[in-house]
Protein backbone atom coordinates (compact mmCIF):
# COMPACT_ATOMS: atom_id res chain seq x y z
CA UNK A 1 0.00 0.00 0.00
CA UNK A 2 1.51 3.30 -1.04
CA UNK A 3 2.17 5.78 1.74
CA UNK A 4 0.57 9.20 1.66
CA UNK A 5 2.82 11.95 0.28
CA UNK A 6 4.53 14.04 2.91
CA UNK A 7 3.01 17.47 3.41
CA UNK A 8 5.34 20.41 3.17
CA UNK A 9 5.31 22.91 6.04
CA UNK A 10 3.70 26.18 5.08
CA UNK A 11 4.78 29.31 6.90
CA UNK A 12 2.50 32.27 7.20
CA UNK A 13 4.85 34.98 6.00
CA UNK A 14 2.26 37.69 6.43
CA UNK A 15 1.69 36.96 10.12
CA UNK A 16 5.44 36.65 10.74
CA UNK A 17 6.13 40.00 9.13
CA UNK A 18 3.43 41.67 11.21
CA UNK A 19 4.84 40.22 14.43
CA UNK A 20 8.32 41.58 13.76
CA UNK A 21 9.20 44.91 15.36
CA UNK A 22 10.19 47.89 13.21
CA UNK A 23 13.58 47.36 11.59
CA UNK A 24 16.54 49.24 12.99
CA UNK A 25 17.50 50.11 9.42
CA UNK A 26 14.23 51.88 8.62
CA UNK A 27 14.62 55.20 6.77
CA UNK A 28 12.98 57.18 9.58
CA UNK A 29 15.36 55.77 12.20
CA UNK A 30 18.41 56.29 9.99
CA UNK A 31 17.35 59.88 9.35
CA UNK A 32 16.86 60.43 13.08
CA UNK A 33 20.30 59.02 13.94
CA UNK A 34 22.02 61.06 11.23
CA UNK A 35 20.25 64.24 12.32
CA UNK A 36 21.06 63.57 15.97
CA UNK A 37 24.71 62.90 15.17
CA UNK A 38 25.17 66.01 13.02
CA UNK A 39 23.29 68.23 15.49
CA UNK A 40 25.39 66.94 18.40
CA UNK A 41 28.64 67.57 16.52
CA UNK A 42 27.51 71.05 15.53
CA UNK A 43 26.43 71.83 19.09
CA UNK A 44 29.66 70.59 20.68
CA UNK A 45 31.78 72.45 18.14
CA UNK A 46 30.53 75.72 19.69
CA UNK A 47 31.87 74.91 23.14
CA UNK A 48 34.33 77.32 24.71
CA UNK A 49 37.90 76.27 25.66
CA UNK A 50 37.66 74.30 28.87
CA UNK A 51 40.74 76.05 30.24
CA UNK A 52 38.69 79.25 30.43
CA UNK A 53 36.09 77.46 32.52
CA UNK A 54 38.60 76.49 35.23
CA UNK A 55 41.03 79.41 35.08
CA UNK A 56 41.84 80.10 38.76
CA UNK A 57 42.88 83.68 38.14
CA UNK A 58 39.37 84.52 36.90
CA UNK A 59 37.54 83.59 40.11
CA UNK A 60 36.58 86.20 42.69
CA UNK A 61 33.86 86.72 45.24
CA UNK A 62 30.92 88.77 43.91
CA UNK A 63 30.43 92.15 45.54
CA UNK A 64 26.63 91.84 45.80
CA UNK A 65 23.69 89.72 44.77
CA UNK A 66 23.13 91.89 41.69
CA UNK A 67 26.79 91.41 40.73
CA UNK A 68 26.43 87.64 41.18
CA UNK A 69 23.26 87.58 39.07
CA UNK A 70 24.98 89.60 36.34
CA UNK A 71 27.92 87.22 36.34
CA UNK A 72 25.67 84.18 36.14
CA UNK A 73 23.79 85.67 33.19
CA UNK A 74 26.97 86.48 31.26
CA UNK A 75 28.65 83.17 32.02
CA UNK A 76 25.54 81.26 31.02
CA UNK A 77 25.57 83.01 27.65
CA UNK A 78 29.27 82.35 27.14
CA UNK A 79 29.67 78.82 28.58
CA UNK A 80 26.21 77.57 27.56
CA UNK A 81 27.48 74.55 25.62
CA UNK A 82 30.05 73.67 28.30
CA UNK A 83 27.43 73.80 31.04
CA UNK A 84 25.00 71.62 29.09
CA UNK A 85 27.79 69.14 28.34
CA UNK A 86 28.69 68.91 32.03
CA UNK A 87 25.04 68.40 32.95
CA UNK A 88 24.69 65.66 30.33
CA UNK A 89 27.81 63.90 31.63
CA UNK A 90 26.48 64.12 35.20
CA UNK A 91 23.17 62.58 34.11
CA UNK A 92 24.97 59.82 32.23
CA UNK A 93 27.20 58.98 35.20
CA UNK A 94 24.26 58.95 37.61
CA UNK A 95 22.35 56.56 35.34
CA UNK A 96 25.37 54.29 34.83
CA UNK A 97 25.80 53.97 38.59
CA UNK A 98 22.11 53.01 38.87
CA UNK A 99 21.64 50.19 36.31
CA UNK A 100 17.99 49.57 37.17
CA UNK A 101 17.06 53.21 36.53
CA UNK A 102 19.08 53.14 33.31
CA UNK A 103 17.25 50.00 32.17
CA UNK A 104 13.85 51.55 32.90
CA UNK A 105 14.73 54.77 31.07
CA UNK A 106 16.08 52.93 28.01
CA UNK A 107 12.99 50.71 27.97
CA UNK A 108 10.78 53.81 28.08
CA UNK A 109 12.68 55.48 25.25
CA UNK A 110 12.55 52.27 23.23
CA UNK A 111 8.78 52.03 23.75
CA UNK A 112 8.27 55.57 22.47
CA UNK A 113 10.59 54.96 19.51
CA UNK A 114 9.22 51.65 18.24
CA UNK A 115 5.57 52.03 19.22
CA UNK A 116 4.98 55.64 18.20
CA UNK A 117 7.74 57.83 16.73
CA UNK A 118 9.31 55.44 14.18
CA UNK A 119 6.43 53.01 13.73
CA UNK A 120 5.23 52.79 10.14
CA UNK A 121 1.54 53.57 9.47
CA UNK A 122 0.96 50.03 8.10
CA UNK A 123 2.24 48.42 11.30
CA UNK A 124 -0.57 48.71 13.87
CA UNK A 125 0.00 48.05 17.55
CA UNK A 126 -1.84 44.89 18.67
CA UNK A 127 -2.41 44.39 22.40
CA UNK A 128 -4.26 41.24 23.55
CA UNK A 129 -5.65 40.68 20.04
CA UNK A 130 -6.93 44.26 19.92
CA UNK A 131 -5.57 46.80 17.46
CA UNK A 132 -4.82 50.13 19.11
CA UNK A 133 -5.27 53.44 17.34
CA UNK A 134 -2.60 56.14 17.39
CA UNK A 135 -4.42 58.07 20.12
CA UNK A 136 -4.77 54.96 22.26
CA UNK A 137 -1.09 54.15 21.78
CA UNK A 138 -0.16 57.70 22.73
CA UNK A 139 -2.33 57.56 25.85
CA UNK A 140 -0.75 54.25 26.85
CA UNK A 141 2.78 55.67 26.42
CA UNK A 142 1.91 58.81 28.39
CA UNK A 143 0.55 56.73 31.29
CA UNK A 144 3.61 54.48 31.12
CA UNK A 145 5.91 57.52 31.20
CA UNK A 146 4.15 58.96 34.25
CA UNK A 147 4.38 55.63 36.06
CA UNK A 148 8.08 55.21 35.28
CA UNK A 149 9.06 58.78 36.18
CA UNK A 150 7.00 59.23 39.34
CA UNK A 151 6.57 55.73 40.77
CA UNK A 152 10.16 54.50 40.32
CA UNK A 153 13.63 55.79 41.13
CA UNK A 154 14.11 57.25 37.64
CA UNK A 155 12.32 60.54 38.28
CA UNK A 156 13.97 61.25 41.63
CA UNK A 157 17.38 60.36 40.22
CA UNK A 158 17.01 62.70 37.23
CA UNK A 159 15.60 65.55 39.33
CA UNK A 160 18.28 65.30 42.01
CA UNK A 161 21.08 65.17 39.42
CA UNK A 162 19.71 68.18 37.55
CA UNK A 163 19.31 70.18 40.79
CA UNK A 164 22.91 69.43 41.83
CA UNK A 165 24.12 70.37 38.36
CA UNK A 166 22.16 73.63 38.32
CA UNK A 167 23.52 74.50 41.77
CA UNK A 168 27.10 73.87 40.61
CA UNK A 169 26.57 75.96 37.46
CA UNK A 170 25.06 78.81 39.50
CA UNK A 171 27.99 78.83 41.95
CA UNK A 172 30.52 78.71 39.14
CA UNK A 173 28.75 81.48 37.23
CA UNK A 174 28.55 83.69 40.32
CA UNK A 175 32.28 83.40 41.14
CA UNK A 176 33.65 83.39 37.56
CA UNK A 177 34.61 86.98 36.65
CA UNK A 178 33.34 87.54 33.08
CA UNK A 179 35.37 90.65 32.26
CA UNK A 180 37.71 88.68 29.98
CA UNK A 181 34.85 87.06 28.06
CA UNK A 182 33.48 88.41 24.79
CA UNK A 183 30.23 87.18 23.34
CA UNK A 184 28.64 88.10 20.05
CA UNK A 185 24.83 88.13 20.24
CA UNK A 186 24.50 86.39 16.87
CA UNK A 187 26.95 83.69 17.94
CA UNK A 188 25.08 83.21 21.22
CA UNK A 189 21.83 82.77 19.32
CA UNK A 190 23.49 80.35 16.91
CA UNK A 191 24.98 78.18 19.65
CA UNK A 192 21.62 76.50 20.12
CA UNK A 193 20.82 76.44 16.42
CA UNK A 194 21.84 72.83 15.96
CA UNK A 195 19.70 71.64 18.84
CA UNK A 196 16.71 73.74 17.80
CA UNK A 197 16.89 72.52 14.20
CA UNK A 198 17.10 68.94 15.42
CA UNK A 199 14.04 69.32 17.64
CA UNK A 200 12.23 71.08 14.83
CA UNK A 201 12.88 68.10 12.56
CA UNK A 202 11.57 65.56 15.07
CA UNK A 203 8.48 67.52 16.14
CA UNK A 204 6.52 67.15 12.85
CA UNK A 205 6.94 63.35 12.97
CA UNK A 206 5.34 63.26 16.41
CA UNK A 207 2.71 65.92 15.75
CA UNK A 208 1.50 64.18 12.60
CA UNK A 209 0.22 61.26 14.70
CA UNK A 210 -1.71 63.36 17.24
Amino acid sequence: MASAPATLPISNQASESEAQPPSLSSPALRSFINRLSSSTRCFLSRSRPWIELVDRSSFARPESLSDAASRVRKNLSYFKVNYISLLAVALALSLITHPFSLFLLLSLLGSWSFLYVFRLPDQPVVFFNRTLSDKETLAFLVVLTVLVLFLTSVGSLLISTVMVGVAFISVHGAFRVPEDLFLDDEEAAGSAGGLVSFLGGVAPAVASRV
